[in-house]
């Protein structure tokens, strides 16, 4: 009986030791403490106002939320920068009378990272993701905010997998 005991405990132990470095967002050890995410600057052929202050709140509200690093406006461990490179609606589907079916908002973006600590993990790439939406409608009101926070969700979530994550 007392040896059960010993090989439970035993087993207990094993198991939550081995459960330690893992992290439910999948982020590195990471040496930096501080992040910060410059204003992504819209250079998109078509130009949607505030797009680009609410991207780049978006971007730094996911990392503030996933990880432990603190948000700073100047000097961070990490810095994020880049720019909205596209911000287009096209049709994806046509009806008989040549009108479309459907609708379709693309947003992209080219973001950089830098680590002040391990210059090796500096990248840069572009990321991009869509809305679908009725032909028949407009993209006004709360359908553009639901568009919006939709892309922006997929973009930031991307962002965060190549740059901290590392999936």
């Amino acid at each position: 009986m007392k040896s059960i005991k010993h090989l439970i405990i035993f087993s207990v132990a094993l198991l939550l030791l081995g459960c330690g470095p893992y992290s439910f967002t999948g982020v590195q050890d990471l040496k930096a403490e501080t992040f910060q995410v410059n204003y992504f600057q819209n250079n998109a052929d078509l130009i949607e106002p505030g797009l680009d202050r609410d991207f780049t709140l978006a971007l730094q509200d996911l990392i503030v939320n996933q990880t432990n690093l603190n948000l700073t406006t100047s000097n961070g461990d990490l810095v994020y920068e880049g720019e909205i490179t596209e911000y287009r609606i096209s049709p994806t589907t046509a009806q008989a009378n040549s009108t479309a079916a459907q609708n379709r908002l693309t947003i992209g973006v080219n973001v950089r990272m830098y680590d002040k600590d391990n210059p090796d993990e500096e990248f840069e790439q572009r990321f991009s993701f869509f809305y679908d939406f009725g032909g028949s409608s407009q993209l006004i009101g709360a359908q553009k905010d639901t568009a919006h926070e939709e892309i922006f969700e997929r973009l930031t979530q991307d962002i965060f997998n190549a740059t901290l994550a590392k999936w």
